[in-house]
């Protein structure tokens, strides 16, 4: 019992100190980190077999394996369709700096058995300049380029994104069959617009959006990707 008459264990506990919350860890290996699972879950939506265990690794789990500062040849994976085990997909990191077309030669120099390629997800850190874009076009497969800044958020998950389904070609034929329209009819979504890139939608494709809101009726839309 205490002078004043309270006990001590009748005492407000304290919160913990904000201080306990701060990330004390590198802010490089935090970048990799997000960025690495916004595509990992991109992959899985897009139908790729990606295992729970790796979108759900944390932070610390992700340090544990590769440190503070990550080699990024360590980061490289690949996965294949789930679907169409044809289908073969490789991310790879730049190092910071200018993409050149030096740095897309000694790339493709690293690379192996890109015959059983059918796409790479390129994801750099600075600028990327026009040669070096246009030198991915000589790849076989083709190439997707992220900005890591682009990936720090999963864009889809946003409380204010209305929900986007990539229809099947049957589902697109239907689609246009039942309100007797042409493709060429349908509202525009642009192949550089971030949710046709999340999916890597080509030109032709149908997205349809379903918008919900507290105050609005549900109500849907579609979109063909040019």
């Amino acid at each position: 019992m205490e002078a004043n008459g309270h006990r001590e264990e009748d005492r407000p506990v304290q919160a913990q100190c904000l201080s306990s919350y701060v990330d004390e860890g590198s802010i490089e290996s935090h970048r990799y980190y997000l960025s690495r699972k916004t595509v990992l879950e991109m992959l899985r939506d897009r139908g790729f077999s990606i295992p729970s265990s790796e979108i759900d690794l944390s932070l610390s789990e992700f340090r544990a394996i590769h440190g503070q500062s990550p080699d990024i040849e360590r980061l490289r994976f690949s996965a294949t369709h789930a679907s169409d085990p044809s289908k073969r997909i490789l991310v790879t990191f730049c190092w910071p700096g200018v993409v050149k077309v030096n740095v897309v030669r000694s790339l493709a120099s690293q690379l192996f058995n890109t015959d059983t390629l059918s796409g790479m997800i390129l994801i750099v850190q600075d600028q990327i300049t026009s040669q070096a874009l246009k030198a991915l076009e000589n790849f076989k497969f083709k190439v997707e380029v992220f900005q890591i800044t682009d990936l720090l958020v999963n864009i889809t998950k946003h409380v204010l994104k209305p929900k986007h389904e990539v229809l099947t070609n049957q589902q697109k034929q239907e689609l246009l069959k039942k309100y007797n329209v042409e493709e060429k009819q349908l509202p525009r979504m642009l192949q550089k617009d971030a949710i046709a890139q999340y999916y890597g939608l080509e030109r032709g494709q149908v997205v349809k959006i379903t918008y919900t809101g507290d105050i609005s009726q549900m109500h849907v839309s579609y979109r063909c990707v040019w």
